[in-house]
């Protein structure tokens, strides 16, 4: 561990496009705390070797003290792609902790950990990933959340600037789609830019829950949460689809309760915000995911907050995730109750965004 966080530390003096490695030979390992210093000569039948890799990406994540904002750096540093992360928060001791802790966790990866007080470094990274906002208290609704962290929103990317024109803003607090929402209008940036994780968590949960009935690996089956992240949010069961076959031709869901399970899937974040006060793992992974899509140009269907142009606002839906952002939204083709759901969904995002533009 101490060598691991030397090598952090000259990795961190280098080129910003090479990474320091090494190959030990077991015989030389007791004089590695002696000769540290001159360590291309620690091990005469192979000197260190330096690798030269890629530039790497930088992302910027703002309320990185939180749970929710470490959590993504956390994930994101093993997904073993080279990423420059910066650290942002208002408590600059627990930020300077967490940034410690998360350089530990860093050295067998190729990515990079800093902390910084100044938000205005955070405008030239290739993804500026928005945590901050107002804790989730128990029985609080997601909605009553909105005019504390819009404020709390509009005072950050006061400060973010000046934002690179290309850059990508991925929110990840609640009630994201409106709040990604105000985040373009406040930006200016173009739609496909700026997007929330929106429903993944939830179409996830949902995935996951329907692999325990089905008995089937979660990523062969597609079934999504759209709408609004929250209280409006719905199952697309119509379109819900198993190795290509129709969900409801599984045996497995004859006498299902379909409503029970949506209900159960949209409580669940309740149910865990009452037992340990917040969620942040599930929704860590999340942005660590979207964030790698981006970067490594994946093309990955993702059910996040992004902007629709039939609905004329952001919403929940399938996305393809690319290094454009937003590379083309994907209209589902609902059922008529499933339609009115989503109809009840955007006026309500609308109104709330209409109480600030």
């Amino acid at each position: 561990m101490i060598f691991s966080r030397v090598r952090h530390q000259l990795a961190k003096s280098a080129s910003p496009a090479r990474i320091f490695s090494a190959s030990f030979s077991t015989s030389q390992l007791p004089s590695v705390g002696r000769t540290l210093a001159t360590c291309t000569n620690v091990f005469p039948e192979r000197s260190v070797d330096i690798q030269t890799i890629s530039p790497r990406s930088k992302v910027s994540i703002v309320g990185a003290a939180g749970n929710v904002g470490a959590s993504v750096a956390y994930s994101l540093l093993h997904r073993h792609t080279p990423v420059d992360i910066k650290l942002f928060d208002i408590n600059q001791k627990l930020l300077k902790g967490q940034s410690l802790d998360l350089a530990d966790s860093a050295w067998l990866g190729e990515s990079m950990v800093h902390h910084s007080s100044d938000l205005s470094e955070a405008g030239d990274s290739d993804v500026i990933v928005i945590t901050a906002g107002a804790k989730q208290v128990p029985g609080e609704t997601r909605a009553q959340l909105l005019d504390r962290n819009y404020k709390v929103l509009e005072s950050i990317l006061s400060k973010v600037q000046p934002i690179k024109k290309d850059a990508k803003i991925l929110i990840i607090a609640n009630p994201v789609d409106v709040l990604t929402a105000l985040a373009q209008k406040i930006t200016g940036l173009p739609y496909n830019q700026v997007f929330g994780s929106g429903t993944l968590l939830d179409s996830a949960r949902l995935r996951n829950h329907l692999s325990k009935i089905l008995n089937v690996r979660q990523r062969s089956i597609h079934c999504h949460v759209l709408g609004e992240h929250g209280d409006n949010q719905f199952v697309s069961w119509s379109t819900a689809r198993v190795g290509g076959f129709p969900l409801d031709c599984f045996p497995e869901m004859k006498n299902i309760d379909k409503d029970g399970i949506s209900t159960e899937i949209a409580n669940k974040a309740y149910d865990i915000i009452d037992s340990k006060g917040a969620t942040y793992y599930g929704v860590g992974v999340c942005g660590a995911f979207l964030i790698h899509h981006v970067l490594a140009n994946t093309h990955d269907v993702r059910t996040i907050s992004c902007y629709s142009k039939k609905y004329q606002s952001y919403v929940s839906l399938p996305a393809v995730v690319n290094q454009c952002g937003v590379d083309r939204v994907l209209e589902v083709d609902l059922s008529e109750l499933e339609q009115e759901k989503m109809n009840k969904a955007v006026a309500h995002i609308k109104e709330q965004v209409g109480q600030f533009f």
